[in-house]
This record gives structure tokens, sequence and C-alpha cells, in this order.
């Protein structure tokens, strides 16, 4: 077999990059390489379109990986990991119910969101026949922590406790509960989503949080706490954002950053492991299209499994515009089990390590996440840049870049600003204080939408778009299918139809003309159709899909607009809403 094998790669012999590059160039044929086939990523990294073995040699990740590096963490041989489920529930006992339930359809672990617990009682009804199971609690404070701590001297259990309390608010408190705290409660969370909701990219958000973390390693051993045992108290949670091969390495990466952060107080071979939780991003929800987000969910669960956490918590479709119901948990619930177990991805730790291009992204957000902190560090440490306000403005740009980048369409949000259902309607299913609870990619869009609505729900009208199409066959429908994507953004109403003349396109009922063919035809049609609205007593305006170069002629005219790719579809949207009567 061994023969047979080594007869068939000696019909493939090695092929140089060389003539990779050479083979490339001439399926070129001139076109600018750079602009083609480089991925100029918001993290600064210049993706190449393929590589070799050659382009990993020397990354300084993989001087101890990925053998080494799951060896000084302590993780296990497979990449499992535990499914989270969020409890909303206020009332303990409901919580306790609703997380029971959760439990014997499938949930792994509990986080209870919303719960107050304000007495011991309170919390042995909460954690009722939940012993054997992880159970979280996000919104914990200081009375709840010595609440379990109390509980847990009382009735010890095996199974992890865990909380988001943020350790970096009261450090004294911190420190205490460390030293009082048994193994099994791990009392702290540093929160990395707040980052990446906040518009971080792969490298800031790993940067920023391995800098909170090393902040707060550095207060308790100055307070005489050890660094085992300090780093032993706090887990780390992250929002997926839909990169999703950088999002896998971001997991890869802070893995990495993390071990070599707790080794660097050197107090001998502490443990390094991190625990990491990972949660379906909020910020690129839609409210439009919405079972588009459990595609979404599914490709960032999938990138974190791949990228090794330790938890997953996929949020329901529907959560950013309403509360979600059974249906929507099963289906969050249950795209984790099929990954689980009909996907098999839990079988195997580290499935990317040895791919080139993902050990390339992995070691880039390491370095340059490090030398973020770095800099951070030499600015007074990670509270001072929070407190300073060097952070927020950070965060600002890159939250702007990334706005920008969906607001001229340049980033995709299918059913929203790309290839919308302009019949859809969202306003009589919304929950408007759960719309703007968490600020979101698609928030303009889904603004140009709701006004639409809010119209046609007044006035029992929604205005009319004819996409006249003529001449050039392949322009007229490039264009029509670009002006149809244009403003079915806006939720107007489309009518695509094909004309041989100005009069019968004047003849059509609609509020808005916008003329699809190729430029070199817009002149004189527009002239003869504007011509012809004039004498038929009307003033609907005509727009041109395109820019051309008889833009002014076509002004000259009385031609209303042009729409094109380089086009804001929410300054000129609102615009044309405006115009045709459309108001907040």
């Amino acid at each position: 077999m061994e023969k047979a094998a080594d007869s068939l790669l000696l019909e493939f012999p090695p092929v140089s990059t060389e003539t990779w590059e050479e083979a490339i160039a001439k399926d070129l044929k001139g076109a600018d390489y750079a602009k083609k086939l480089i991925w100029k990523t918001e993290e600064g990294l210049a993706l190449k379109p393929y590589y070799r073995a050659e382009d990993v040699r020397g990354l300084e990740h993989l001087a101890d990986a990925p053998d080494g590096i799951r060896r000084l963490e302590g993780a296990s041989s497979n990449g499992n990991w535990r499914i989270r489920e969020e409890i909303d529930a206020t009332d303990a006992e409901q919580a306790n119910a609703a997380a029971h339930y959760a439990v014997g359809a499938g949930a792994e672990e509990i986080a209870f969101c919303n719960v107050a617990v304000e007495s011991s009682p309170e919390l042995g009804v909460l954690l009722g026949n939940l012993q054997e199971i992880s159970v979280h609690f996000e919104n914990a404070d200081a009375p709840l922590l010595r609440l379990l701590i109390e509980r847990l001297a009382k009735r010890p259990i095996t199974s992890r406790l865990s909380t988001g309390f943020d350790p970096l608010g009261d450090l004294e408190f911190a420190a205490e509960v460390i030293r009082i705290a048994p193994p099994v409660l791990v009392p702290f969370t540093i929160h990395g989503e707040s980052f990446e909701e906040s518009g971080a990219t792969a490298v800031e958000e790993v940067g920023l949080t391995i800098a909170a973390g090393i902040d707060f390693l550095a207060e308790m051993q100055a307070r005489g706490v050890e660094i085992c045992r300090a780093a032993a108290s706090i887990g780390f949670s992250f929002a997926i954002g839909a990169n999703f091969f950088f999002q896998i390495a971001k997991f890869r990466a802070f893995r990495i950053l993390w071990a070599q952060a707790v080794e660097s107080f050197g107090e001998g071979h502490a443990p390094a492991r991190a625990f990491l939780h990972a949660r379906t991003s909020r910020w690129n929800k839609t409210v439009y299209d919405p079972h588009v987000n459990i595609l979404r969910a599914t490709t960032e669960a999938m990138s974190a499994a791949l990228g090794g956490v330790d938890a997953i918590t996929v949020a329901a479709f529907d959560e950013c515009y309403k509360a979600p119901d059974e249906a929507s948990r099963r289906l969050a619930r249950n795209t984790q089990i099929l990954l689980k177990q009909e996907g098999l991805l839990s079988r195997v730790a580290d499935p990317g390590a040895g791919s080139y291009s993902l050990e390339v992204i992995t070691d880039f957000i390491a370095r340059e996440g490090w030398k973020l902190m770095q800099a951070i560090e030499a600015e007074g440490g990670y509270r001072k840049a929070r407190l300073d306000g060097t952070i927020a403005r950070m965060l600002e740009q890159s939250l702007a870049a990334r706005e920008k980048a969906v607001n001229s369409r340049r980033r995709t949000f299918t059913g929203t600003n790309n290839y919308a259902n302009p019949a859809e309607r969202a306003l009589d299913r919304i929950d408007r204080e759960r719309v703007e609870r968490n600020r979101r990619g698609t928030w303009g869009f889904e603004q140009l939408r709701l006004r639409t609505e809010r119209h046609a729900a007044a006035t029992g009208k929604t205005p009319r778009v004819l996409l006249a199409e003529f001449g050039d066959a392949k322009m007229r429908a490039a264009r029509s299918g670009f002006a149809a994507n244009f403003f079915a953004c806006a939720g107007f109403a489309l009518l695509t139809k094909r004309f041989d003349t100005a009069d019968a396109i004047a003849a059509s009922d609609a509020e808005l003309i916008v003329l699809c063919s190729a430029d070199a035809e817009y002149a004189a049609m527009a002239e003869e159709l504007i011509a012809r609205l004039k004498a038929l007593g009307r003033t609907t305006p005509v727009v041109v899909a395109g820019n051309p170069e008889s833009a002014e002629q076509l002004r000259a005219a009385g031609e209303a607009d042009f729409i094109h790719v380089r086009s804001n579809p929410i300054e000129v949207l609102t615009a044309w809403q405006q115009r045709l009567g459309i108001g907040d």
C-alpha cells in the first residue's frame, strides 16, 4: 500500500511558487494583482490568494504549537465544548424550570441572565437539581458572590460555577473573593464581547482583553494573591464575529497570548489555560429577513468551535427584535447539537492546525494583539486607558469604519442592505425597545424600511418605483438589477418593465421612474421622456441608473438624480423618502 501511495505521489511533482505566480499572471491578463487577489482586511493584514509551507516558516507562535500550546494550557485531547443556554426569567422558580427544560432538550450549561437572588433559600430554589451541570450567573453582584461562596462551603459540588462579575470594578473585593472561594467557583469574567460589539477588530479585541487580564493579574499579585490562583479565578467571554477564518484565529491567538501573559509573571509553571466562552454577535443580526440570522449564527458557532472555545451560546435568531419563543430557542440550541452530533466538530482538537493561511492569520493576530497590549501598558495600563477614554476613542474609530462599510454596502448584510425583499413587513412584529437596545450594523437601513412601513400604514400606499429597461440588453438588465437592489433597501414597491418608447414609459403609473440602460442611450431617452411628462402635466421625477458622462446634460434637461456604486444608499434613499412624502 505504501509503495502504491509513493507511486501515486510521483505523478504529482513539486510545483514552485514562481511557477504558480507565472500561471496567475497569465490568467490575470495584465490586471492588477494586488487589486484582484490581495484581500486587505480591517485588521491591517494583506491576505494573499494562497499560502504554502514557506509562508509559515519562522512564525513565532509555531515554536510551541499546536501540541506545545495544548500541553501548556492543559487542554483536553478533543475539541468538545459545552452548549450554554441563556435563561431570561427573573423569578427563581421559573428560571429553574426553564433551565431544567433546556437541559432536557440538549443544553449542557446554563447561564442565568436576569434572575435576582437575594437570599440563600432563593439560591437553593434556583439551583435545585442542577448540581450535575455547569451554571453561570451573568448578572452577579457582590451579595450573590457571597451567597455562592457560603452555599459551596456547606454543600460542596464538583461541577463548575461561574459569574459575569467584572473584577476590575472592585479590586479589593476581588482579592477577598479569591482567598475564600473554592476552586469550583470561577467568580469573575473579563468581557471581551463588549469590544467586538463596540466595533473592535479581531486584533483590538484580543489585545484589549489581554490587557484587561494582565491588569487584573498585576493588581492581584500586588495584593498578595498567587498568580496561578488569580488566573484560575477568571474566565473570558467573547462575541463571535462574521469573519469566519479570522474568528477561528482570534480564539487560537488569544490562548497563545494568555499562556504567554501568565508565564510572564514568573511564578513557576502557573496554569495558563484560559476558559473561553463565546456568544454569537449581536451587532450583525437583522430585523429584516431574520431567518438569515440562523445562518449567521451557524457559521459563528462553527468558527468558535474550530477555534477551541470551552462554551458557546447561540442566541435565538429573533432576539434582536422580540423576546425569543420556544421555537426560536430550540433552533438555536439545535444548531449546536447538530454541529456536535451530526457535524462531529467536537471530535478533533484544533482542526485548523497546520493550515498555512490560518496559521499566518493566527500569528498576525497574536503579534499585533500583543503589540496593542504593550502600547496600553506603556501608557499606564488597561484601567487608565479605559478611564481616560483612550479605548473608547479607538473603538469609535473602528466602529465608524465598520458602519461606513455597511452603509456604503461594501459590507453585505443579506436581506437588509443587499438582496432585500421589498414586500417584507416587520413593523407589527418588533419590540421597539429591543430593536434599539444594542447598536447593530444594519440599524440605518432598518430605519429606512420602518419609515416606509409607517407611511404605508398611515396612507395605505407604498411608493412605487418603475425600473424602465430599454436599449442595450446586457446593460439594461444589469442596471435594473442594481436599481432594484438599491431601492428595495427602503422597502419601496418595485416594478421592472421593458419599454421601446418614451411615450410608453410616461404613461406608466409610478411615483418614481428609474431609467435602466447603457450610458450612451440615456441622453436621448431622458430628454424625450421628461418632455413627454411635462406635456402630460406630470411631475414624476426621473432617475438614471449609472453615472454617465452626459450627467450634466441630463441634469440640465431635468434629470432628478443618479444612482451608482459610489452613491451613499442611506443618504440617497432618505432624500427620496422625504421627496415622496415619507417622514419620520
